[in-house]
């Protein structure tokens, strides 16, 4: 019973903080180490299996909410009556020269990146840091967007928010707040950004995940299965309602709140665990 509790915790901690700028890695790496105390448990190759089942779940999420998009973006939705903006609409070669630069990155150094970053003291310069670049894309970022919906966006500006996705390859960056970060640096509104990031993290979320599955698929016993479902629901669940929210609060309060929270996480982590 223990386990289903924890598996719900952490989807849970998964659909809560996988899309927010506020770093899931960081969020699953302080529950599991911190508070959960479970090190034994999430040790184990059924643990990492674990963890990618959940996302899996925020994933779903997107792809609910989004739906409409994904069938656009594969040729099979209606063309809207009138131009939305320079490109029309969000077409599927962006989404793919957004994903290049750190899909290559992330085949290049998986091993690495596992190997030797996925620590506590990794998680908080990576807090910190990432915090330091959301406030100055709120202070730098054009005060009135070039590019207020994604059907606006350029290639140019796809692969520059592609760029910024390389860094959250360091975990406690936050995916979502690299790439809204660079999105509004590079001339976009909070929405926009944020709408791209959702839609481009679907394919590198899913095939990344897709691998891992495949590679453990022996671990999909049925005494780990009830853990794994517990873990999906919840975290589908969670990420289902804090997306919605998120996407309706961020082009009002940007992002420097979120910065502060993560700055706030950090300190009060180094001062009580290390």
């Amino acid at each position: 019973m223990w386990e289903i509790i924890v598996a719900i915790i952490l989807g849970i901690v998964e659909g809560l903080t996988e899309f927010a700028p506020v770093s899931s890695t960081g969020h699953m790496i302080i529950v599991d180490d911190l508070w959960l105390n479970s090190k034994e448990l999430f040790s184990s190759p059924v643990a990492n299996t674990f963890k990618i089942v959940i996302q899996l779940g925020s994933i779903l999420a997107v792809v609910v909410i989004f739906k409409d998009r994904f069938i656009n973006l594969l040729g099979l939705g209606k063309k809207p009556a009138a131009p939305i903006g320079p490109t029309n609409r969000l077409n599927l070669m962006q989404v793919i020269v957004g994903l290049l630069p750190a899909g290559v990155l992330g085949l290049l150094f998986d091993d690495y990146i596992d190997e030797h970053l996925f620590s506590l003291n990794t998680v908080l310069i990576g807090l910190v840091v990432g915090a330091v670049l959301m406030i100055l894309a709120d202070l730098f970022g054009p005060k009135r967007p070039r590019v207020e919906t994604v059907d606006q966006m350029s290639y140019g500006q796809a692969l520059g928010i592609g760029l910024f996705q390389c860094i959250a390859l360091w975990p406690g960056f936050s995916r979502s707040g690299s790439t809204i970060s660079g999105g509004v640096l590079l001339g976009m509104s909070h929405k926009a950004a944020a709408d791209f990031t959702f839609i481009m993290a679907v394919p590198i979320m899913a095939g990344a995940s897709g691998l891992s599955l495949v590679k453990n698929w022996q671990y999909f016993t049925s005494d780990a299965l009830p853990f794994f479902i517990a873990g999906f629901i919840s975290a589908f669940i969670f990420a289902l309602v804090s997306i919605r929210f998120f996407l309706k609060l961020i082009n009002r309060i940007k992002l420097v709140p979120f910065a502060l929270y993560r700055i706030v996480l950090a300190a009060i982590l180094y001062f009580v665990f290390l």
